[in-house]
């Protein structure tokens, strides 16, 4: 549950931080982000793998078992 938690409190820091480069004209590297952000919530979509909630999981020792008992 944390590991959840800290990947949508990512997901949002990230987002502020693309849109405050889209407001200095970074429009490259901005860009970039966005590409990367939309291409791992597409693979979240389609294969119900989020790359950074695994990895989470796995820094926070978070076991599944455990997680889906509660």
């Amino acid at each position: 549950m944390l590991s959840e938690r800290i990947q949508r409190m990512m997901m949002g820091t990230m987002l502020m931080i693309i849109l405050y480069l889209f407001n200095v004209q970074e429009l490259v590297i901005a860009s970039a982000l966005l590409a990367a952000v939309i291409g791992l919530v597409f693979v979240w979509a389609v294969f119900d793998f989020c790359p950074s909630l695994w990895t989470l999981k796995k820094i926070f020792k978070e076991d599944c078992k455990k997680c889906e008992a509660k």
